[in-house]
C-alpha cells in the first residue's frame, strides 16, 4: 500500500473513530450537556437571581403585616436658681402598627412582585437553552476542530513525502527544481496550517471548559435531533411563538408593569391606619427639687390615623406617568422578543437544511476528489503530470474532508439552534440524565416568612 493510501486510510479511520459509537468511557454529547446544566457558572448565576426576586414577593407582603417598635430613653438635667436641683428621667415602651388600607398599593405590589417571580423564572428556562445550546456547540466545535488538526498533520506528513519524491526525481535527473520548490513551500504552509488547527482546537477546548466545567477528553461523536424537531418551519414558529420562554417572561414584565402603574395611582388614595401602645416613665429629683415627686408613670394609647393626600408636589403624578411609559415600554418588548425568536426559528432551520446538503455533497466530492488524486499521482510517475498537479489534488482532498468535518458539525449544532429557538430545548425534553433545578421550592419556602434571617439553604 502506497503512502496515499495508508494517509488516507488513516484519516478515514480517524473520522470514523470520532464520528462512530466508542467505548462506554467516551463522554456523550447528552452527557456533556448534563454537566453544564450542573457545573455552569453563568447558569448557577442565573438561579441565584431567581432566589433574589423570590424574595421581593415577601418584602411586597410586609405592606399587610403590623411593624412592632420598642423604644428607650434617659434623661438628665441640671437646674441652678437658689440652689441646684438634679432631674432624671427614664422611659421605655413598645407601639404596634397596623395599615388598615394603603389605596391597594400592598395588593398591587403583592401581584407585580408574583409576576416578576414568573418573569425571572422564564428568563432562568432562556438562560438553560442557552447554555445548552452552547455548550452543545461547544462539543462538536472540539470534535471539529480536532478532526481538521489530525487531517492537517496527515496531510504534512503527504506533502513531507512529497517533498523527499522530488527531491529523488531531482537527483535522478527526472524532476526539476521547481517541482522541489512547490513541494517544499506546500509542505510549509502545510505546517503553518497545522499549528492555527492545533490552536483552534485548544480553544475549542477552552470554550468547552468554561461551559461544561471540564476538560474535553475522549468526546463522542454526536448525531443531529432530526427526531426531536418540528415538521416543518411554520411549525416550529408557532411553537415558538407559543411557548419560547423570553417571549412568556416579557409576557410576565408587561403584568408586573400594570400592577405598578396601580400601585402607583393608589398613593393618590386616602391611607388609614392603626396604632397601639404602651410605655412607662420615672422620674428621679433632687432634694431641694420642687417639681412633681419622684415615681413610675404608665401611659397607653390606642388610635387609627387616616391621611387624605391633596398635593405631594407632582411626584406621585409623575410616578403615575412614568409606570405607564414603563408599562409601554414592556409590551413593546413582547413584539420585540417574539421577532428575534421568529428570526431565530427561521435562520436555524435554514441552516440546518443547508449543512444536511452540504454533508451529501461533501461527501461526494471527497470520493471524487480522491479519485482525482490516485489518478495525478499515477500519471505524474509516469510523466503526464507534475508535482503542482499532485499538490493541487492534495489541497483539494484536503479542503473537502475539512468542509465535511465542519458541515457535520454545522448539521448537529443546527439541528439544537431550532429547538432552542422554538424554546424546546430542556432537560425533560433531551432525557438529561441530572436532577432537574425546581425554582419554586425556594419560592415556596420564603414567600410567606414572617421572620429569620437565614436562607432557606441554611446560610
Amino acid at each position: 500500500m502506497s503512502f496515499f493510501r495508508k494517509s488516507v486510510f488513516a484519516v478515514a479511520l480517524v473520522s470514523a473513530t470520532a464520528l462512530s459509537p466508542l467505548s462506554a468511557s467516551a463522554e456523550t454529547i447528552l452527557g456533556a450537556l448534563a454537566k453544564a446544566y450542573q457545573n455552569n457558572s453563568t447558569l448557577n448565576s442565573a438561579r441565584a437571581g431567581v432566589r433574589v426576586t423570590d424574595e421581593g414577593v415577601a418584602i411586597a407582603k410586609s405592606g399587610w403585616r403590623p411593624t412592632i417598635n420598642g423604644s428607650a430613653s434617659i434623661d438628665y438635667s441640671t437646674t441652678r436658681r437658689d440652689s441646684t436641683s438634679h432631674l432624671t428621667t427614664g422611659s421605655f415602651g413598645i407601639e404596634i402598627k397596623q395599615s388598615l388600607f394603603d389605596g391597594f398599593q400592598t395588593k398591587n405590589n403583592v401581584a407585580a412582585a408574583e409576576a416578576r417571580v414568573r418573569a425571572q423564572n422564564q428568563s432562568l428556562r432562556n438562560t438553560e437553552q442557552n447554555i445548552l445550546f452552547d455548550a452543545a456547540s461547544a462539543y462538536m466545535d472540539v470534535i471539529r476542530d480536532r478532526q481538521i488538526a489530525a487531517l492537517r498533520e496527515r496531510n504534512l506528513q503527504f506533502l513531507g513525502e512529497q517533498v523527499r519524491a522530488a527531491r529523488s526525481r531531482f537527483d535522478v535527473g527526472e524532476g526539476t527544481r521547481t517541482d522541489v520548490a512547490q513541494a517544499d513551500a506546500s509542505r510549509s504552509a502545510a505546517l503553518a496550517q497545522l499549528a492555527a488547527a492545533r490552536a483552534a482546537a485548544l480553544s475549542s477546548a477552552a470554550t468547552y471548559r468554561k461551559l461544561v466545567g471540564e476538560e474535553p477528553k475522549n468526546l463522542k461523536g454526536a448525531a443531529p435531533l432530526a427526531k426531536l424537531l418540528p415538521k416543518s418551519l411554520d411549525s416550529a414558529a408557532a411553537l415558538a411563538a407559543e411557548q419560547h420562554p423570553a417571549i412568556q417572561a416579557t409576557e410576565h414584565l408587561a403584568d408586573a408593569a400594570g400592577f405598578s402603574v396601580k400601585s402607583a395611582e393608589g398613593a393618590l388614595l386616602p391611607q388609614v391606619s392603626a396604632s397601639a401602645g404602651i410605655s412607662q416613665t420615672h422620674r428621679d429629683n433632687s432634694p431641694n427639687s420642687i417639681t412633681s415627686p419622684d415615681g413610675w408613670t404608665t401611659s397607653a394609647n390606642i388610635g387609627a390615623t387616616l391621611v387624605v393626600p391633596i398635593y405631594q408636589g407632582g411626584r406621585a403624578s409623575a410616578t403615575v406617568r412614568q409606570s405607564k411609559e414603563s408599562l409601554g415600554q414592556a409590551r413593546i418588548e413582547i413584539d420585540v422578543n417574539r421577532d428575534l425568536v421568529r428570526q431565530a426559528v427561521t435562520s436555524a432551520w435554514t441552516q440546518y437544511t443547508a449543512a444536511r446538503e452540504a454533508v451529501a455533497a461533501n461527501r461526494e466530492v471527497i470520493s471524487a476528489a480522491q479519485l482525482a488524486l490516485n489518478g495525478v499521482i499515477e500519471e505524474r510517475n509516469v510523466g503526464q503530470r507534475t508535482t503542482l498537479d499532485v499538490l493541487n489534488s492534495q489541497r483539494d482532498v484536503i479542503d473537502a474532508q475539512i468542509n465535511l468535518a465542519t458541515a457535520e458539525r454545522d448539521v448537529v449544532v443546527a439541528s439544537y439552534a431550532i429547538l432552542s429557538a422554538a424554546g424546546y430545548l430542556s432537560v425533560e425534553r433531551l432525557n438529561l440524565q441530572v436532577t432537574k433545578y425546581k425554582p419554586e421550592e425556594h419560592y415556596n419556602a420564603v414567600k410567606d416568612k414572617w421572620i429569620g434571617l437565614r436562607t432557606p439553604d441554611g446560610r
